[in-house]
């Protein structure tokens, strides 16, 4: 039987366990999917806006290649000290990482670190439940919020800071972070990007779904979409970059309504200096204007936005795993084609899929092509890799470390538990946040 270690439960990791399943070169296989925290789906669970509902369905689907009797999910199983590559190399004939790209991108401004400045990652885990991010973390109590990039993530952020929390009562979201909002006194979002729309990450699905907020108003700068080539002259643009442009120059002709809220969106404006006293209270940004060569450049002009509350969205960058070779420039672990590459030479048995793979780039679906063609490289390589026997049970070990798995029935339990918190809220499921209380919930199923 080849035996397969998949550290990461997200799509990328899933998408491993359900290629290998689906794969007939080797019949008997058998496939431990390994997650630092309780509950299986990676972003899915904790990067998915909760007013994404069919995003969010797409548990459903990871959710079929976890209940495969050849799968086992064993979540509360922390991939580091003491159970590192070395220790899991013993255990298996193959294990492929697939933790993804876990740290922020730094905007490497003065002012950065101020009270009052977030990583938009550390927001998204706030209203998703992420059990490492405290309930009480954010309480909204400025009235002005920046929010620095142009990414769907900054997106889905402006979009939840300007929400009513009646519109999100329906979701899944914790409800401290219900309350919170509930409770919010952000009247004004500010989603910033240092360059142009036509160069905008956002989706226009995404950007759509600003402009449909029934209690926020959109403005966006004429003068600023102006200075974009592809706003006077959309022919050389992408269709998608097209339509945001197009999204973007209907919103120009709108009056506002005079909403509770207020999202405005600001290009060619590059971060110089978050300011404050003890606590952040604004950003000073540069005017910037096109170069000519598909960048920007700055003018020297100068710009200040109050604001009390700054998320910083800039994008991801992977961060390396002790006893696993790590490329600081790409971020990622070097590898060739999936197989992990050490000192150059493919090390037998270990390889990478998804972001820690290439880089954060793509969307959830990209992570499954990049899957098979991991599992492709582990299956050319799985006759040498069966020829090393191994200890019969994997679980034993990993127990025997002072661990505490957390296996499906633990999972299928805290899913009840979520159900019950929901319906005594009188509400739908609501998400558990605190680790205890998520281990707690698992512990009746063993």
């Amino acid at each position: 039987m080849l035996r397969v270690a998949v550290v990461g439960s997200g799509p990328s990791g899933v998408y491993v366990a359900e290629a290998l399943t689906r794969q007939t070169s080797v019949p008997d296989v058998a496939v431990d999917v390994l997650d630092r925290l309780p509950c299986p789906y990676g972003l899915v669970r904790y990067g998915v806006a909760p007013d994404h509902e069919k995003i969010k369905s797409l548990q459903g689907n990871l959710r079929q290649v976890l209940e495969d009797p050849r799968v086992r999910f064993l979540g509360n199983v922390e991939v580091g000290p003491g159970l590192g590559p070395e220790q899991l190399g013993e255990l298996y004939h193959a294990v492929v990482y697939c933790f993804g790209a876990a740290a922020d991108r730094r905007l490497g401004v003065p002012g950065e670190d101020l009270p009052g400045s977030y990583s938009a990652t550390r927001f998204v885990s706030w209203y998703s439940a992420h059990p490492d991010e405290p309930p009480e973390g954010f309480a909204l109590l400025a009235r002005s919020a920046v929010v620095i990039g142009v990414g769907n993530v900054a997106v889905d952020v402006a979009r939840v800071l300007a929400r009513g929390a009646d519109e999100l009562r329906h979701t899944d979201i914790p409800q401290s972070a219900l309350t919170a909002l509930d409770s919010s006194q952000v009247t004004d979002v500010h989603m910033v990007g240092r360059r142009g729309p036509s160069q905008a990450k956002f989706t226009t699905k995404e950007l759509r779904e600003l402009g449909g907020l029934s209690g926020a108003d959109v403005i966006v700068h004429a003068d600023e979409l102006a200075l974009d080539p592809g706003y006077a002259d959309p022919s050389g643009l992408s269709t998608a970059a097209r339509r945001n442009v197009e999204v973007l120059r209907e919103w120009t002709t709108r009056v506002p309504q005079g909403r509770p809220r207020r999202i405005h969106l600001r290009f060619f404006l590059r971060p110089a200096e978050l300011l404050g006293d003890g606590r952040v209270s604004g950003v000073r940004f540069e005017r910037t204007v096109p170069d000519g060569l598909g960048g920007v450049r700055g003018t020297g002009q100068l710009e200040e936005i109050g604001a009390q509350l700054v998320l910083r969205s800039v994008g991801y960058q992977g961060v390396p795993l002790p006893g696993l070779p790590f490329d600081e420039r790409q971020a990622v672990v070097p590898n060739d084609g999936g197989r992990v590459l050490r000192d150059g030479v493919p090390s037998p048995g270990e390889y990478v899929a998804g972001w820690i793979k290439r880089g954060p780039t793509g969307v959830i679906g990209t992570n499954r092509p990049c899957a098979k063609q991991t599992v492709a490289a582990l299956l050319e390589d799985a006759p040498r890799l069966l020829a090393r026997s191994l200890p019969r049970d994997p679980l034993e070990a990993l127990r025997s470390g002072g661990g505490d798995p957390v296996a499906w029935p633990g999972w299928l339990s805290i899913e009840a538990a979520e159900m019950a918190l929901g319906r005594s809220l009188d509400r739908g499921t609501v998400k558990i946040q605190a680790w205890e209380r998520l281990l707690a919930a698992a512990r009746p199923a063993g």
